[in-house]
């Protein structure tokens, strides 16, 4: 079952003085998580971009772990990004660069980072727990730009709870995908059929499924012998 779906900051944790703010499913899930993208990017360096890093915890984590690697946050919620900024500047770590703010349903968010100064292309993008609480849209935006993004041996992350050919993987994950739906219309659990029906459309392909804690899992999406030639 999916970790959170209220707005960090507006769901009773603290905030610190500084913006940081606290999720606490990242002190659940960031050890496992981790795990995988060591595995999935070894001793890779390059950049790597996070879509909707929430508190900024996973990004800092990660990039401590991580040293050759150039983490790039992005966030579309104004408060988020402070507390991105704030676990930034508390971790003083040089491979994090300051957050940056994007719209994921706005497929022309790559060719608009790159204008702002951005990479000039990625080792991976990792998304956790968003495409479920935001439209489908969204998830359109995120592999367009993903596959316009990534270099050759590129990989689109997606970590979260899917449906699987239609059915959910627990029963706590199809009552999750209830209360969404009665909240956002919009919303839902992804099936994993129709994330790679999107990827083909834009030349990535399903490479390998990771089951995780808590029904949820990472999604790894890499390019396909198809994948169209960018500008």
């Amino acid at each position: 079952m999916a970790e959170y779906v209220v707005e960090f900051g507006k769901d009773g944790r603290r905030v610190e003085p500084d913006g940081r703010l606290d999720a606490a499913a990242f002190h659940r899930n960031h050890q496992p998580i981790w795990a995988v993208l060591a595995r999935l990017l070894g001793q890779a360096t390059g950049d790597v971009l996070e879509a909707g890093s929430g508190t900024g915890q996973h990004v800092v984590h990660f990039a401590r772990r991580s040293p050759g690697i150039i983490w790039w946050p992005t966030d579309y919620n104004e408060q988020h990004l402070k507390s991105i900024a704030a676990w930034r500047a508390h971790a003083g770590l040089p491979n994090v660069q300051p957050p940056r703010q994007i719209d994921l349903s706005d497929s022309a968010w790559w060719t608009k980072l790159q204008a702002d100064d951005g990479p000039a292309a990625l080792r991976a993008v990792f998304c956790a727990n968003v495409i479920h609480i935001a439209p489908w849209a969204v998830a359109e935006g995120l592999f367009a730009g993903s596959a316009q993004a990534l270099q050759p041996d590129g990989l689109l992350l997606l970590y979260g709870p899917f449906k699987r050919d239609g059915k959910h993987t627990a029963l706590s994950n199809a009552v999750f995908d209830t209360s969404l739906r009665e909240s956002n219309p919009d919303w839902g659990v992804r099936d994993i059929a129709d994330l790679v029906a999107l990827a083909a459309r834009v030349g990535l392909e399903l490479r390998e499924t990771v089951d995780m804690p808590a029904n949820n899992m990472i999604l790894v999406f890499g390019p396909g012998e198809g994948r169209p030639v960018s500008d």
